[in-house]
């Protein structure tokens, strides 16, 4: 299975650390020798971005900075795995990283799998049986 880790934080302004860096680097170097890991990377500030949006029917293009954002995105990773749980015990331990390199930073690790088929038809079912 292939999930995506989303990496977000509330603060725009705070940057991994020299130490913290190395430490993912190192990390990401493992899995990708091992063949879990298959891209990866952090964006840039929002304020050289763009959102194009649709609002009541019409199409609209808004230059970076966007004033409601509460969360930002500061990077993604790729992984294929076994399944949820062991993607759930590798953002752990990535997210252990950031707690001992930079104890003062606050931040998500969002893990999602990617849409595969079989899989919707399952949420489908899912919603279903909910109701």
């Amino acid at each position: 299975m292939r999930f995506m880790y989303i990496v977000t934080a509330p603060r725009p302004n705070q940057y991994p650390t020299p130490e913290l860096m190395e430490a993912m680097h190192k990390l990401a170097d493992r899995e990708i020798k091992a063949g879990r890991m298959l891209d990866s990377g952090g964006l840039m500030p929002v304020s050289m971005g763009a959102q194009v949006r649709i609002t009541d029917g019409k199409l609209s293009v808004v230059d970076g900075p966007f004033v409601e954002t509460k969360e930002l995105i500061g990077g993604y990773a790729i992984f294929e795995l076994r399944d949820k749980e062991e993607a759930v015990a590798s953002a752990v331990e990535f997210m252990q990283l950031h707690k001992q390199h930079m104890p003062e930073w606050e931040g998500t690790c969002e893990v999602r799998s990617f849409a595969e088929p079989g899989a919707e038809m399952a949420c489908h079912v899912d919603e279903k049986v909910a109701s």
